[in-house]
């Protein structure tokens, strides 16, 4: 699946303010080592600095694309493209950053525990996912992907997705290595100046990557027409044009 920092930015003030409120809540305050895991065009890897100034801060991403972007954004910082299930770090980390990228990566009842793992004592995993796979906005994506002579196409990507889980669950996995667990669900509630094209758009940084990735540029035309047509009946615009997008976000933070 290919990244585009450019597309993803269109958003950036809505898409940080969810890691403003995830760092906030970190109660780690002795911090060494921290790290930005998938740390997109470097916007979460900034708060990350901020929060912790004194820290040596690095960033990680699968996307070459991303990690060009976050090294012009922090030169200072180091940025390595990485893949996080296979990730192995040289020492352990007293914070461990994951902003809005687990849900793409499965098999979380061993993914969630090795993070954990990688922390040092007192060490704290704070991570923020996108919970909206019951929105309209994704019902109709999958709708869309799967009416349509591309349907087999996108068939792949559609059962690729990592099996969505609840905050009980997340709890379950992860109280026995933690010393402290938090764990909340956020409903945001973005405005968006466009009407139905600004929602698409925002859906084109992230969950639409790997359908669009599949499909050829007449398929790609016809598959946002026919979408953006359901959005816009799902999603009403006010009269001057803006659209209120709900956004379900789970967040996670987690001590050794």
């Amino acid at each position: 699946m290919t990244w585009s920092a450019r597309q993803y930015t269109k958003f950036e003030d809505e898409r940080t303010r969810p890691v403003r409120d995830l760092l906030a809540q970190v109660p780690t305050e002795m911090v060494a080592r921290a790290v930005d895991i998938g740390c997109g065009p470097g916007n979460s890897t900034e708060l990350l600095l901020a929060r912790f100034p004194d820290a040596a801060i690095s960033g990680m991403d699968s996307s070459a694309d991303m990690v060009t972007a976050a090294r012009k954004r922090l030169p200072a910082i180091q940025f390595e493209v990485a893949d996080i299930a296979s990730w192995q770090p040289a020492a352990a980390y007293d914070v461990i950053l994951s902003n809005a990228v687990l849900q793409w990566l499965p098999d979380h009842e061993v993914l969630m525990p090795s993070l954990v793992a990688k922390l040092a004592p007192g060490g704290t995993l704070a991570v923020q996912m996108p919970d909206n796979l019951d929105e309209p906005a994704h019902v109709l994506m999958r709708e869309v992907a799967a009416d349509g002579a591309w349907a087999g196409k996108l068939a792949p990507a559609l059962q690729a997705r990592a099996a969505r889980r609840g905050a009980d669950w997340y709890y379950r996995a992860l109280r026995g290595g933690t010393t402290r667990l938090d764990i909340w669900r956020t409903t945001y509630h973005h405005p968006l100046a466009g009407g139905a094209s600004a929602v698409v758009e925002w859906f084109k940084g992230a969950a639409l990557r790997p359908l669009l990735d599949l499909l050829d540029e007449a398929e790609r035309e016809a598959f946002l027409a026919r979408y953006q047509g359901l959005i816009a009946q799902a999603y009403p615009a006010m009269p001057d044009g803006t659209v209120v997008l709900p956004f379900p976000r789970l967040f996670i933070v987690a001590t050794r």
